[in-house]
């Protein structure tokens, strides 16, 4: 990937104005689901959980797809196993969602190449917790 287009794309994605959906997030303390949710959230991000098993995590009310999620979505960000993230791309094409983020463990070759074939921005192999961070400063 272009180093130029991949600077912008994360100053484009990491914006307070932005909504975020978090696919994956979780109660568990100890997986990076609750951690990345709970990050984003503390730093004042307009953030929702997406979790098909969960009801409520750190008092925000979870849905279980980003297809029930009756605000425009403008980034998701992956926190799941690369084929729950294969799998919910199609519905991020559907619902026309132009950003996703994909935590280093989220990522696959085929999930990189539906992002590329449907003109989805992809931000891939590198920590959105970090790379917020490193944006402040």
């Amino acid at each position: 990937m272009n180093v130029g287009f991949y600077k912008l794309s994360k100053k484009i994605m990491i914006d307070k104005d932005f909504f975020y959906a978090v696919v994956g997030a979780s109660n568990n303390k100890e997986k990076y689901g609750y951690k990345v949710f709970k990050d984003v959230l503390d730093a004042g991000y307009k953030v929702i959980p997406i979790n098909p098993t969960e009801k409520e995590i750190l008092g925000k009310k979870v849905y279980p797809t980003l297809s029930q999620v009756k605000k425009k979505i403008d980034v998701v960000i992956f926190v799941t196993p690369p084929v729950v993230t294969e799998k919910v791309l199609s519905e991020v094409k559907e619902l026309k969602i132009k950003n996703v983020w994909m935590q280093p463990w989220a990522q696959s070759d085929t999930a990189i190449e539906f992002c590329k074939k449907n003109k989805i921005e992809c931000i891939h192999d590198a920590c959105i917790m970090i790379q917020r961070k490193w944006k402040k400063s």
